[in-house]
């Protein structure tokens, strides 16, 4: 049952990971906005010291009204940037390049006023080319690197140079020399500091994309075995069929009425056909290939109740201990799927312990949470560091390992999770979490059903 309706919901939504890898995208992309905002920052003060350090320390005059006038509209335009990529979540390469050529235009007309292309600053051009590499797509780059290769060629052919000594014969006493020191370590630090951050935000969308990846692979998986699951219960359908109306015969036969023993042991069969018929309606209802009645209104208590008797009386009456504190109650369709993830851990529970076996259903404002535990072994180490991956099981047997993988993914479909883990006094313990907005029914659909 539930293997055929995980495939089901998976494959109601195959352009999850398309759809996953553009928000890494667009996570990656804003990370790197800020980090250019904050970069330009940087440069808003780090050109005020340098103007007044020029223009009052070494005596070099220069035009601080235009200079200044141009230092304010850079500083409007980071704080305009600030706000605005606070209420928006997605940048394109288009905005990460204007904002680049915005910073190579305020850096031009500084240079343009200091000295053209004969100020030792110039250097700071291959900050952004850099920065360009590292953000923008290739055509963008080769753009950038075009543009800041003219603005260098019209600083040289416009420019009015400085009245700047050069003095080379003083090393570092000079005051160009110290310029390009002073650019040198200002290009080596900021792109030390900020490609780091650039980088790490990459490599933070790489690994959403692969987690995407592995996800998509799961969820293909999950598809096979739900094609096959539904092929077999069609299959399944016809000989079980017969094998009900054969004991149904055998069972008014005189040679089995007259003796208890067979008459008690045909009864025991029917009922196992029996269960073997619903688990096969129950995979073609999770198809969407059958509809019938099991799609019914209910709550979750009562839901939880029934799926704990009907429990019992297929395995153990004995071994399960079941406590319901849901303090408040609330209305829900009858899901299969829910319903066997359910039981497909207590029989793992089971399995691991058939005397001592513990449900626990609680809930919060928005989470139902159901707590499994047992009495067995617990969990090796190596099954909890790839809890929920396929065919990792303790059983020893080919195939086995599923029914935790296929139990994760129905929780994730439903946009909650599991988790295991080992018990202080012995046994392991499965933690289900279910948020109540994907399995309740809002007050509309409550009246409405």
């Amino acid at each position: 049952m539930k293997i055929t309706r995980t495939a089901t919901r998976v494959t109601a939504s195959p352009q999850t990971p398309l759809a996953g890898s553009v928000e890494a995208d667009e996570v990656a992309g804003v990370k790197n906005m800020q980090q250019l905002i904050q970069l330009r920052w940087f440069a808003a003060f780090g050109q005020v010291a340098t103007i007044f350090v020029v223009h009052f320390g070494f005596g070099i005059l220069l035009p601080l009204d235009a200079m200044l006038a141009v230092l304010t509209c850079l500083v409007l335009f980071n704080v305009t940037s600030l706000l605005y990529w606070r209420t928006h979540r997605e940048v394109s390469n288009g905005e990460l390049f204007i904002a680049l050529l915005v910073d190579v235009g305020t850096l031009t007309a500084q240079l343009y006023l200091s000295g053209g292309a004969t100020n030792p600053f110039t250097f700071l051009y291959l900050l952004q080319v850099t920065l360009g590499a590292v953000l923008l797509r290739t055509w963008a780059t080769w753009t950038m690197v075009g543009i800041t290769g003219a603005c260098f060629a019209g600083l040289a052919l416009f420019g009015q140079p400085l009245a700047l000594p050069m003095d080379y014969e003083l090393g570092l006493f000079s005051p160009y020399i110290e310029g390009i020191l002073i650019c040198f370590a200002l290009n080596a630090v900021l792109l030390v500091v900020f490609i780091t951050r650039i980088e790490r935000n990459l490599r933070q969308r790489d690994a959403r994309l692969a987690s995407l990846r592995q996800r998509a692979a799961e969820e293909e998986h999950i598809v096979r075995m739900g094609l096959l699951a539904s092929g077999a219960a069609h299959e399944l359908g016809t000989p079980l069929a017969t094998l009900a109306v054969i004991l149904g015969d055998w069972r008014r036969m005189p040679t089995f009425t007259d003796d208890p023993e067979l008459e008690q042991e045909i009864a025991e069969m029917q009922a196992q056909v029996q269960r073997c018929k619903s688990i096969v309606s129950g995979i073609l209802l999770s198809a969407g290939e059958a509809r019938g009645e099991s799609s019914e209104k209910t709550s979750i208590r009562t839901f939880l109740d029934d799926l704990v008797r009907e429990w019992r009386a297929t395995r153990s009456a004995s071994a399960l201990s079941y406590e319901n504190d849901l303090v408040q109650d609330f209305p829900m369709v009858s899901d299969s799927t829910i319903k066997q993830m359910i039981c497909n851990v207590l029989d793992n529970a089971f399995e691991a312990s058939p005397r001592s076996v513990h449900l626990e259903a609680t809930h919060d404002e928005d989470t139902l949470t159901l707590r499994v535990s047992d009495a067995g072994p617990g969990f090796t180490p190596k099954m909890l560091a790839q809890f929920g991956t396929p065919y990792q099981s303790s059983k020893g047997r080919a195939g086995s390992g599923l029914g935790l993988f296929l139990v994760v993914n129905v929780a994730r479909t439903l946009g909650g999770g599991v988790s295991a883990g080992n018990r202080s006094e012995g046994g392991a313990v499965v933690t289900i979490t279910l948020p109540l907005s994907a399995i309740v029914l809002d007050e509309g659909e409550a009246h409405g059903s």
